[in-house]
């Protein structure tokens, strides 16, 4: 039996967080393979940034063993052992871009990246990303062996009937208005900008997950179901990340649901929006013109639904499954 270890920072459900989970869930389907996760996280300093950043470094310096394959985030890359880490090496790189990072860890991290990251990724055998930009990214820098493994999604979960919305609309208030979704109430995610932006429109501003920044919108913590039910309900997602997203989870999920998106585009999210014939706005001062003008034209609204939906539902999670133990088969 081939092991194949995924060496974890956090355990905080984002986006890239739940790609490695379903990678994991795909490659065990194969019983030829031993899936496992190695928790390299802060366990005893998780409070202050520094300490909790300290502590992990030491985790990482400290891993050792022997696996098939180990697939690795960004920082179990700068850390690469091959001496104390035997075994194929898989790169999954979601994005490089510390934007939203607290301040006291930035200088370090892009210290990391420019300095140790890029050099150090050379010894993976094979780097995956989630989209063109990213591949290209690196092909830029000169590596070869770069694949993108876009994300897949089981299209039945986004099934959500007219009910279900209405009483959801009932059970949060949200009966008399447009529904304005923000994304996750993150500066970086663009919440705060677009809200200061927005606000004086005749709207629900609803955002969601853990709660990282201050604004008057309505912030939901949902499960998953009531989530997709909130995408379904809303009138306009708005994605509008300030830094360089990977692909972005939110925006695809949003397409599932027929639910139009304004995007930032920044990152790989540009290929996702244009795939799907969404809106780009590169620039929040022309934001609220391209939220009005959806937000009275309900036909463009249906037809920018439907062109998103046509797109985002030909990635298939047997397309994902397939292409990643494919991956690992030819390597472990």
């Amino acid at each position: 039996m081939k092991h194949v270890a995924f060496t974890q920072i956090s355990s905080k459900r984002t986006g890239g967080n739940i790609w490695v989970q379903e990678v994991l869930a795909a490659i065990a389907d194969d019983s030829n393979f031993l899936v496992e996760t190695v928790d390299l996280g802060a366990k005893y300093f998780k409070k202050n940034a520094l300490a909790k950043g300290l502590e992990v470094i030491i985790n990482l310096l400290r891993l050792h063993g022997e696996k098939d394959v180990w697939i690795r985030n960004f920082y179990s890359i700068v850390f690469l052992n091959k001496k104390r880490q035997k075994g194929q090496n898989v790169a999954f790189i979601f994005h490089v871009d510390f934007y939203g990072f607290p301040g006291i860890l930035k200088p370090f991290l892009i210290f990391l990246e420019r300095f140790i990251f890029y050099r150090q990724l050379k010894k993976a055998d094979v780097i995956v990303v989630v989209s063109e930009y990213w591949k290209n990214h690196f092909l830029q820098r000169g590596y070869k062996n770069v694949q993108v493994i876009y994300g897949g999604f089981d299209t039945t979960q986004f099934n959500i009937s007219e009910q279900e919305v209405l009483q959801f609309k009932e059970k949060y208030q949200l009966k008399h208005k447009p529904i304005i979704y923000l994304g996750n109430c993150q500066e970086a995610k663009g919440a705060v900008d677009a809200y200061n932006t927005l606000n004086d429109l005749d709207a629900y501003f609803i955002t969601s997950g853990k709660k990282e920044v201050t604004i008057p919108a309505l912030n939901l913590d949902l499960s998953y179901r009531e989530y997709l039910t909130l995408l379904k309900a809303s009138t306009v997602v708005l994605t509008m990340s300030k830094f360089k997203e990977g692909w972005c989870r939110i925006t695809h999920e949003a397409m599932l649901s027929k639910t139009p998106v304004i995007g930032s585009g920044i990152g790989g999210m540009r290929e996702l929006l244009e795939g799907g014939q969404q809106i780009i706005c590169e620039d929040f001062n022309n934001l609220k013109e391209k939220v009005e003008h959806l937000l009275g034209n309900a036909e463009l609204r249906e037809k920018i639904g439907q062109n998103g939906y046509d797109f985002a539902k030909t990635f298939t999670k047997e397309k994902f499954n397939e292409s990643w133990l494919k991956l690992i088969q030819s390597i472990a």
